[in-house]
């Protein structure tokens, strides 16, 4: 709806401008022109996450570098002196939010399982985006012990064995 209020603001204008058809209490101020400019530019990361996972197959693995994404994207606009006081200071309320959301991935471990498991993703993107190392190691404990618990002790025959480069050394039928 910004992007159209935007993109014709002239002719939005023109309609609220004109006494006869009664609009002029809708009709917007050159600062609110210029906020909804501004609204326009840094809502499109949501605009953006949402049209991604609203695909037929959004991953899990996605979650939280998308998270990461948006939270990024918040703190770098929340700075930006191009942006009006109000639109920073809402930035920053929303990276608290995001903030919020992000703390609960924490309550689920299948995040961190599917971005270790996703070929892509590994737990280098963990070490590229800087995370402590004790955050790492945590994500890979989380991936081994719930192999450990779901599929180390199976009976299909499967001998699976680990060194200790977390790759595998042997997978041999028995």
């Amino acid at each position: 709806m910004l992007v159209f209020a935007v993109e014709y603001q002239k002719a939005l204008d023109k309609i609220s401008g004109d006494r006869a058809l009664k609009l002029r209490r809708y009709e917007l101020s050159a600062d609110e022109w210029k906020i909804a400019v501004e609204l326009r530019d840094v809502l499109k990361v949501f605009k953006d996450a949402t049209l991604f996972f609203s695909r037929s197959t959004p991953h899990l693995a996605t979650v939280i570098p998308a998270m990461d994404h948006i939270d990024e994207t918040l703190a770098t606009h929340s700075l930006d002196p191009r942006y009006q006081r109000c639109i920073q200071t809402s930035l920053t309320i929303g990276k608290k939010t995001l903030n919020r959301y992000y703390n609960l991935t924490d309550d689920s471990e299948v995040y961190r399982i599917a971005m270790v498991l996703h070929p892509r993703h590994k737990l280098n993107y963990f070490k590229n985006a800087r995370w402590e190392e004790s955050w790492i190691n945590t994500a890979r404990d989380i991936v081994r012990d719930e192999f450990e618990r779901s599929y180390s002790s199976n009976d299909d025959g499967l001998e699976l064995t680990f060194g200790s480069t977390d790759t595998v050394r042997t997978l041999a039928l028995t």
